[in-house]
């Protein structure tokens, strides 16, 4: 793919959107960092073209979109977590708004960021993004629901759902651990996983089952872990990895096979690409994860948006 790119200091409007409750705030002076990048993006382009918002609640994502969209504005920064981005994107992908997108990672996770390769310094962010190299990103859409890297149901999206904010806060990305171990506990102490999913690919005939799944559309997995190698945000194409076991025993090669960064070696995993997925559970109103939070249920419909958004990274 030819590499394309901007010039940014011919952008009329710029805005930053800042969520100063995204994960790291109690780690780190996020807040520092996102009014450096506010200065410097000023002083390339102005104070009149570049404006900072803070994100009091999700609520306001709303009216912020919709501020992008009636000042047409040609670039929007967002300052914030995985859930953030997803959240903002949606927003203004529903409004058919499509300005150029940018991520400062001040989440817990940040898989994003981490996907594009941003850093959290601003004097090197700042950089990068000056040269206006724009990069093609796939949305993945999940009952209509956008996400970036990664859509997950089963065990995965069960500790997501029972993770707080609170403890996200305090933990950071020990939070998930800590949930994931609790779950061990009360679901595969005594007795096998009791949950059950049936997965299609494609409109295949051919339904198979799964005791726990997750759809990538990024190589990156909670965090750290390469999951899948082939994937990439700006590649049209999900990845799949089926996990058929049941047992306590299973979900621990599991465990292992996704640290050691090694699906293939457990027989018991499936992996697939696919351009849709259809899962279905044995449980009504079972939780999925998108990017990290807990935003619709099974039944899903997962698929790709066919035209993509355009990222300065």
């Amino acid at each position: 793919m030819p590499l394309t790119r901007v010039d940014i200091e011919k952008f009329n409007k710029v805005l930053i959107v800042y969520n100063q409750n995204s994960g790291k705030q109690l780690f780190a002076n996020m807040f520092a960092r996102v009014n450096e990048i506010y200065k410097r993006i000023k002083s390339i382009l102005g104070a009149k073209r570049t404006d900072i918002i803070d994100i009091k609640k999700f609520a306001d994502l709303d009216d912020i979109a919709e501020r992008v969209a009636v000042e047409q504005v040609d670039w929007v920064i967002i300052a914030g977590g995985d859930g953030t981005i997803r959240a903002f994107i949606e927003k203004l992908a529903n409004k058919k708004c499509f300005p150029y997108i940018s991520v400062f990672p001040t989440g817990t996770v940040n898989l994003v960021a981490k996907e594009l390769l941003m850093s959290d310094e601003p004097e090197k962010w700042v950089k990068r993004v000056s040269k206006g190299i724009v990069t093609p990103v796939y949305l993945g859409r999940t009952n209509g629901h956008v996400f970036l890297t990664v859509t997950g149901i089963g065990f995965d999206s069960l500790v997501v759902h029972n993770v707080t904010e609170e403890s996200k806060k305090l933990l950071n990305k020990m939070a998930y651990a800590v949930q994931g171990a609790e779950l061990m506990r009360k679901e595969l102490a005594f007795s096998d996983w009791r949950y059950k999913f049936e997965v299609r690919f494609d409109d295949e005939e051919e339904w198979q089952e799964a005791a726990s799944v997750i759809v990538g559309k990024s190589r990156y997995y909670a965090g750290r872990y390469s999951l899948f190698a082939g994937a990439s945000l700006s590649n049209p194409e999900l990845h799949i990895a089926l996990f058929t076991g049941k047992t306590r025993n299973d979900f621990m090669r599991y465990a292992a096979c996704i640290a050691m960064e090694a699906l293939e070696l457990e027989k018991s995993i499936v992996v697939r690409t696919a351009q849709k997925v259809e899962i279905r559970c044995n449980e009504e109103k079972f939780a999925a994860e998108l990017d990290g939070d807990d935003i619709t249920f099974a039944p899903l419909k997962i698929e790709l948006d066919e035209v993509p958004i355009r990222f300065l990274a």
